[in-house]
């Protein structure tokens, strides 16, 4: 499973106040929480206004980098933005970026600059008329950003897409219709990754974990390989390694029992 640790991310009060205010200290904190279970990624995502964030973009990179090797996830809704990083070499090495979609020409901007890289990438399938409520629009918007990709030369197993998992309170159907999306993108590219935001399942909903706990386990079911979730929880951390113990890829619970002397899980 990969994963790509959210806790620095602008759209949390916390951070968004640390970025404000240059406060290094909360960030580095922020950074090293996540570290004990050794995500693949950690999400770099200012959420500022269009006017600040390449300046705040460019701290975080600083202060994140100076804290880890782990790569980032340099994340933002701007294109132009993303772009312009990637022309600087922003970063000490390559990482994901998030992300593309169907709307205007994000594909087109970004794909060939991360062409033949190591650069992984994350496509929404979303478009021009937003997220599709609709399943099946998303599965012919996913396959539309893979068969982008492929002609651009980026290579498919850095490419992840994420089928915009809804709130559970307003979409009862959100997580069966996220491994319905899951199914069938493995089905049109094995080599493609599937990714989830999970927490978004439980918006609005009361004792959230639980919810984002029973997503998890579905989504595993259904063959996600990549996700976006706080690695410092006990809990995310706990329904990953039990999946790999009870379906047979941790043989013998190894890894669970290793997770749980390190607290990683408890």
């Amino acid at each position: 499973m990969i994963i790509i640790g959210e806790k620095i991310n602008g759209a949390i009060p916390s951070i968004k106040e640390a970025i404000a205010n240059r406060d290094e200290a909360l960030i580095r904190e922020r950074v090293q929480v996540q570290l004990p279970a050794k995500p693949d990624f950690l999400d770099c995502a200012p959420a500022t206004e269009p006017a600040l964030e390449y300046d705040a973009m460019k701290w975080l990179i600083g202060i994140m980098e100076e804290e880890t090797d782990t790569p980032l996830c340099l994340d933002s809704p701007d294109p132009l933005l993303l772009k312009r990083l990637l022309e600087e070499g922003a970063t000490q090495r390559p990482g994901c970026i998030n992300s593309v979609n169907e709307e205007g020409t994000k594909c087109e901007t970004l794909f060939p600059l991360i062409a033949g890289t190591d650069w992984n990438v994350i496509g929404l399938t979303c478009d021009q008329d937003g997220i599709p409520l609709d399943p099946e629009k998303k599965i012919e918007i996913a396959k539309r950003i893979i068969d982008k990709a492929d002609k651009y030369g980026v290579a498919l197993s850095n490419l992840h897409i994420d089928p915009c998992v809804m709130s559970l309170s307003t979409v009862p159907n959100c997580v069966e219709d996220l491994c319905t999306c899951i199914r069938a993108i493995k089905e049109y590219a094995p080599e493609v990754k599937v990714t989830a935001a999970i927490s978004n399942v439980s918006y609005g909903m009361p004792a959230r974990k639980y919810v984002n706990m029973a997503c998890m386990a579905k989504a595993l079911d259904a063959g996600l390989d990549s996700c976006i979730i706080d690695p410092a929880s006990p809990s995310m951390m706990g329904i990953l390694y039990a999946h790999a113990a009870v379906s047979g890829e941790d043989k013998g619970g190894r890894k669970y029992n290793r997770a749980f002397r390190k607290k990683i899980i408890r």
